[in-house]
């Protein structure tokens, strides 16, 4: 049969994930020898025929190389992060074969697969597919007339990032949201538009005038509310960045993050690139980009998360966190700060006999938030992935905006360590799992998945600012912005691998809201997903919700794995007095900010209409999928990553007539 049925790795049984799902026993890598651009033709070119079965005189079999080698993790949604088979029979041919390659998610099983064995398993994933969907553009069918291509920022005004405002407080006034608390109680899909070949839709947009800027498959385009078509698009590559908009070079721009290691700034009026740029440190292996990127003054801070958290290969781990600065006229360096030293043997050998490296880990997966009182870039951290430990896992950290050097540092919990082989127990964990060398409670993947933010309260009759953050463990921690010290913090649950708070949290003049994601599957015996508002002045309960699943009926069978996926992982947001958070079944809650009373709910799950000619299903809502602009709620819905729900569409919800 094929070189990989030949040597015999099929039987070690190890398995992956496309978005995370380590093997506990990978085998070392064999090279590539088809080049990337002719490889990519190739696949889609192969995948567009029809499957057949094969023998092992004919070749390799696409099933039985999935069931073997993949259905482990894809197959097993308790114990992995995969995406479920339902997922990936949605996606592209070549979004499967780039995550197979150098440079994608899943690279390290790629390298030991053929390209025979590559396109057996993509035609049996993609068997289903219309043949011609794959050409499908998501702007043709809805593109402006010719004469019609002006680009409409108006006062250049409206959401403009992620966070809303420099203090990144997910807060947006009734006069800015051009929306009411009355408005917020009746809210019906103005339109939506589909994505193909698209599970996961959770790129931020942001609106300027009566623009809203789109990111998703594989496009950036510019989209006009009133006329609902799109005045441009530009072709950058995959994304799933949230968008920042501000003026670049002395034109109005939108800056985000493509694929794993690029910034592109793109000029706004007419989509034309303004520059791209590697955001890498100069200093060690690089790193992927996952959340946006910030835009203050002449600077564009980018968030790196390299963390080795995937444990993969013979030599684990080295990847860590940093901070790059650009200069906002052309995308040169300025400087960059790292969450540690470069990893070099730290004296470990693994049960396999293989070395050891460290330290690793504390990737910054969020947003950097600007202090402009203090000059200041605040970032947040995940854990380390390999001993030794570090002071600047799991943490808050300042640095000086013009020089990158930390003014404070503040490590909310200490001994994180962890990697993909580290599930299960001591007894069950990979070769690669810092367990096997510390004794005690030392891995709890306890990440900072929430950017931090910046509120001043009325402390002691005193107006101090805070910086406040939630934390995988359920935390919700308020720090002084001066010092770093810690004001007050609560705890809701017990925090999960991918629970606690996941993706961040709001706040309005007097509350913050901290949105929680714990479920069974995620290894807790006490869920607590729901969301809870505290006093900002001392972390004082306010209010709560408690979820509680939906699985009747047909919805039950819609929502992938509805008992255990149903809280609130997106980062939730404040308008006009409400708060709007979302959940992994697809629902969009609408709470009365002061007294958690419920105003709405809509579900997104199942069929959605689209404006554009795609088929539209609406599926879990997560990461930051969760926006608004111009008198709409922006709703990215279906994230098909972690064994949910996947979907297509981005729903604008506005209020009823």
């Amino acid at each position: 049969m094929t070189s990989l049925w030949k040597a015999g790795l099929l039987s070690a049984g190890f398995a992956f994930a496309l978005s995370g799902c380590a093997s506990q026993d990978t085998p070392e890598p064999m090279p590539e020898q088809t080049p990337v651009a002719t490889a990519t033709e190739a696949v889609t070119e192969a995948a567009a025929s029809p499957t057949t079965e094969t023998t092992e005189d004919d070749g390799p079999s696409g099933k039985v190389l999935y069931e073997t080698i993949c259905a482990a993790c894809h197959e097993n949604p308790n114990e992995t992060r995969a995406t479920n088979l339902a997922g990936l029979k949605k996606l592209a041919p070549e979004r499967i074969y780039a995550a197979l390659s150098e440079g994608g998610v899943m690279q390290d099983i790629g390298s030991i697969l053929s390209m025979e064995e590559k396109i057996a398993v993509i035609q049996y994933l993609t068997a289903d597919q219309e043949k011609s969907a794959s050409d499908v553009d998501w702007t043709e069918e809805i593109m402006c007339e010719a004469d019609n291509l002006a680009v409409d920022l108006g006062d250049k005004t409206g959401v403009t990032s992620f966070g809303f405002d420099q203090n990144a407080t997910r807060n947006l006034p009734a006069d800015q949201a051009g929306l009411t608390k009355v408005g917020m109680e009746n809210l019906e899909i103005a339109w939506a538009i589909g994505f193909p070949r698209t599970t996961n839709v959770s790129a931020a947009p942001v609106t300027v005038g009566n623009t809203i800027f789109i990111n998703a498959a594989n496009k950036l385009a510019a989209f006009d509310m009133n006329d609902e078509c799109v005045k441009w698009s530009y072709e950058g590559g995959g994304s799933r960045s949230p968008l920042a908009f501000g003026e670049i070079a002395g034109q109005d721009a939108i800056v985000y993050a493509v694929g794993r290691k690029e910034v592109h700034a793109v000029n706004a009026l007419t989509g034309d690139v303004i520059w791209a740029v590697e955001g890498q440190p100069k200093r060690g292996d690089g790193g992927g980009i996952r959340s946006g990127v910030t835009i203050y003054g002449d600077k564009i801070i980018v968030p790196i998360s390299a963390s080795g958290v995937g444990g993969g290969g013979s030599y684990c781990c080295t990847g860590h966190g940093a901070v790059v600065a650009l200069n906002a006229d052309d995308g040169s360096w300025i400087w960059e700060y790292h969450t540690m030293r470069e990893a070099t043997d730290n004296g470990m050998v693994n049960s396999k006999g293989q070395k050891m490296r460290g330290p690793s880990g504390a990737p910054i997966w969020t947003q950097p938030t600007v202090d402009v009182k203090r000059n200041r870039v605040i970032v947040t951290t995940g854990e380390n992935t390999s001993l030794p430990a570090t002071n600047t896992s799991d943490a808050i950290i300042a640095l000086d905006l013009d020089t990158g050097e930390v003014d404070w540092l503040f490590q909310a919990m200490e001994e994180d360590l962890w990697n993909m082989h580290c599930r299960g127990t001591v007894e069950t964990a990979g070769p690669n799992c810092p367990w096997h060398w510390q004794d005690g409670e030392i891995g709890r993947d306890f990440d900072f998945g929430s950017s931090a933010v910046i509120a001043p309260a009325m402390i002691d009759g005193e107006t101090r600012d805070l910086v406040l953050a939630g934390q995988k463990s359920g935390h919700l921690w308020a720090l002084d912005a001066e010092t770093g010290e810690l004001v007050w913090s609560q705890r809701v649950g017990e925090g999960t691998p991918l629970g606690g708070n996941h993706w961040g949290i709001a706040v309005n003049d007097d509350l913050a809201f901290l949105t929680i994601n714990d479920g069974l599957s995620y290894g807790t015996s006490n869920p607590r997903p729901g969301v809870f508002a505290f006093k900002l002045a001392d972390g004082e309960p306010v209010w709560e919700y408690n979820a509680t699943p939906d699985c009747e009926g047909e919805r039950g069978e819609l929502v992938v794995n509805c008992p255990q996926k149903y809280g609130f992982s997106a980062t939730p947001m404040v308008v006009a007095d409400t708060v709007v958070a979302a959940t992994l079944d697809g629902k969009v809650f609408n709470f009365d900010a002061a007294t958690g009373e419920i105003l709405s709910v809509i579900d997104t799950i199942g069929t959605i209409e689209t404006i554009n000619g795609v088929e539209g299903e609406g599926g879990s809502i997560d990461s930051h999928a969760v926006q608004a602009g111009k008198g709409m709620l922006l709703i990215g819905s279906g994230y098909a990553s972690f064994s949910q729900t996947p979907g297509n569409v981005l729903i604008a919800l506005k209020p009823a007539p």
